[in-house]
């Protein structure tokens, strides 16, 4: 394998290690400046989590009712990811639902505690894209959740690329730099890739993707526009909370058109 591939496969492996649980081989190593690097493989993660929930659904439906199956693929996919998109929108809808300036809405989101409208948030949050999963058919769920998590991790990315880090230190402060039009082609390819095979499977109809996908972008837009008004810009929270809003979105938008 040439040195080129080697370095790129080392930037997956860690974005793999710093997005999910998932233990990654020792050869990688690790350097600071990679995990900037690494940003553009942050759709491709989404490619791995997104299997694993679909595998998880698509396992316990032959056992269990629908509902069942969503459920546990969605704990499957939270145990993955330990949960990191989850938290980022609850602080996220603690801080901007909470501070009234910018540096408040900073202090809260930094806070460990949950507040009410985190609580509140991640709850239905949840409840919206397990009641979304469960309402379509098997197939039509199975390439959803393939689909949804590279493409909302694409949505978060595009704050990476476009928008200004505002903290000073953060767990999110070394993916915080600019990306580049080329590296944003590189997460973007990820996601194409997977749009291309779900389209081909035929389990979910075109419109009914294309709804997703501008549901999925809309409600990323919208957050992220928020983030700018109320703070300047975005942090690892908001990140997050991107991710989950854009998942949540394109689940809704693809049940709008498939079930008829």
């Amino acid at each position: 394998m040439q040195p080129r591939a080697i370095h790129q496969l080392r930037l997956f492996f860690i974005a793999l290690q710093f997005f999910t649980r998932l233990p990654i081989p020792r050869w990688v190593g690790f350097d600071a400046a990679w995990l900037h690097q690494s940003a553009r493989y942050f759709p491709a993660v989404g490619i791995v989590v997104g299997a694993v929930a679909s595998a998880a659904y698509a396992a316990a439906q032959m056992v269990w009712p629908g509902a069942v199956a969503v459920l546990l693929s969605t704990a499957a996919g939270i145990y993955l990811t330990g949960a990191f998109h989850e938290d980022g929108f609850a602080d996220t809808c603690d801080g901007l639902g909470g501070g009234v300036d910018k540096q408040r809405v900073l202090e809260i989101m930094t806070d460990s505690r949950i507040g009410a409208y985190g609580a509140i948030g991640i709850g239905l949050l949840l409840a919206v894209k397990c009641a979304a999963l469960s309402g379509l058919p098997a197939p039509a769920a199975i390439a959803s959740l393939l689909l949804a998590h590279p493409l909302s991790r694409l949505a978060a990315t595009a704050l990476i690329w476009k928008l200004d880090y505002v903290k000073q230190e953060g767990k999110s402060k070394p993916l915080a730099q600019r990306m580049s039009a080329a590296e944003f082609a590189i997460a973007a390819a990820s996601v194409l890739a997977v749009l291309a095979a779900v389209a081909v499977s035929g389990a979910v109809s075109a419109v009914a993707l294309a709804a997703g996908i501008v549901a999925a972008v809309i409600a990323a837009g919208w957050l992220a526009r928020k983030c700018v008004r109320r703070i300047g810009g975005y942090t690892g929270d908001c990140l997050g909370a991107v991710q989950q809003l854009s998942e949540a979105a394109f689940y809704l938008g693809v049940l709008a058109f498939a079930v008829r």
